[in-house]
């Protein structure tokens, strides 16, 4: 029996997993980027979009088909792995949700003048007030929409007004000059890594939009949200292109903000007050609401008080940046991590497509399952290239 669509709620779950994506990490990781590789930084756009649909496809049309948590269906698989990725993902949740709080403090700090700590706390309120409200779902769908498309908006404008050099852009999309393992790393796992990628797809759990007659809309919902994502990611890519193509050196102390403010003087420093904050506070829900979601079938308690063990994840995360400062420096390296877990996370699923126990008489394309392994191999590779970096520039 086919299922009615709820197109709202798969809009949503897209627009989740894409708010997730877009935190302040994302904003830093490409303003410095593109100042590293210039107009090359577009090769390494393009290469994470083919990688990050394919991760996306995968795992999202697995979880749906199985109608289980990520977590119980690589317990089914390795019998120990749900908990071991529960963990990773739960502690990769949790250090980005306190980059996350500081970018959302940082926000109201540019756009008010409040210091970043009492700016953290009021987003941390709002944050909170989306999981107390009674229909926190449909809360948490509509607040994802919204911040999504001022996002875009925003960076739309910025990227107008920066004159970048558009042509140029396009041959080194498929000719670089200049090439990194660890901005691929990087970008990737800041997009489908950790928790990120298992944020729509949960969503989508939660409100019963599994199954396999459901598997056209998913693929839909996980395209979306990828595109959404990765236009913010061009959008933020040509913003900074424009401004370091004529020679100006962003500020490495906050170079997302540099870009705004260099290509839009002071008007464009309160644009990124308002891009950071809705950021921060987008993926704070996102981060907390996914990073319990990979928890809360391992005991009936967690289950039951679900919201409450939300909401103080969100408290946590503020506390520990209010405790120990400025944490933007972590965002690099979290997004690193995250790509490091992706292969673990993607491999997993990839065997759990076939095993009949878990997704019955479903049969995965054959493109797609070798599409898969081959995003593994490529990030395995990467990591262990980055690695070698680190490990020799040491």
């Amino acid at each position: 029996m086919k299922q009615k669509h709820n197109w709202s709620v798969l809009i949503g779950a897209a627009f989740l997993m894409a708010s997730s994506a877009i935190g302040p990490g994302f904003l830093t990781q490409t303003a410095v980027f593109t100042e590293q590789l210039g107009a090359s930084f577009a090769f390494v756009i393009l290469l994470s979009i083919i990688l990050d649909a394919i991760a996306q496809l995968n795992i999202w049309r697995i979880i749906a088909v199985a109608d289980k948590p990520a977590q119980d269906i690589a317990n089914k698989v390795f019998p120990g792995a749900g908990y071991f990725l529960s963990f990773l993902v739960f502690l990769g949740g949790m250090a980005f949700n306190i980059g996350n709080i500081a970018g959302a403090g940082l926000g109201l700090n540019v756009l008010f003048g409040i210091s970043i700590a009492q700016g953290a706390m009021i987003s941390a309120v709002i944050a909170v007030a989306i999981f107390v409200y009674k229909e926190a779902g449909k809360a948490m769908d509509a607040f994802a929409k919204t911040m999504g498309l001022l996002k875009i908006a925003l960076a739309l404008f910025i990227a107008y007004v920066s004159d970048p050099p558009i042509a140029e852009a396009v041959i080194r999309s498929v000719n670089p000059t200049h090439f990194s393992f660890g901005a691929v790393l990087t970008i990737v796992g800041g997009t489908v890594g950790g928790y990120i990628t298992f944020s729509g797809a949960h969503r989508l759990l939660d409100a019963r939009q599994t199954g396999i007659q459901n598997l056209g809309s998913v693929n839909k919902g996980a395209l979306s949200a990828i595109g959404l994502a990765s236009l913010m990611r061009l959008l933020l890519f040509v913003a900074a292109l424009g401004v370091v193509s004529k020679g100006v050196a962003l500020n490495p102390e906050n170079p997302a903000a540099s870009v705004f403010q260099l290509a839009a003087g002071q008007f464009g420093y309160k644009i990124f007050g308002v891009v950071i904050w809705a950021a921060g506070i987008s993926s704070v829900v996102g981060s907390a609401y996914t990073s319990i979601s990979f928890i809360k079938s391992f005991h009936p308690k967690i289950m039951e008080f679900n919201k409450a063990i939300t909401i103080v994840f969100i408290l946590v995360s503020c506390f520990i940046f209010i405790l120990i400062g400025k944490p933007v420096r972590i965002l690099l390296a979290v997004g690193a991590i995250n790509g490091l877990i992706l292969p673990i996370a993607l491999g997993v699923m990839l065997v759990a497509a076939y095993r009949s126990k878990i997704i019955a008489d479903y049969k995965q394309p054959l493109w797609l399952t070798l599409a898969g392994v081959g995003v593994v191999a490529i990030m395995v590779w990467m990591g262990y290239g980055t690695i070698m970096q680190v490990a020799f520039a040491t």
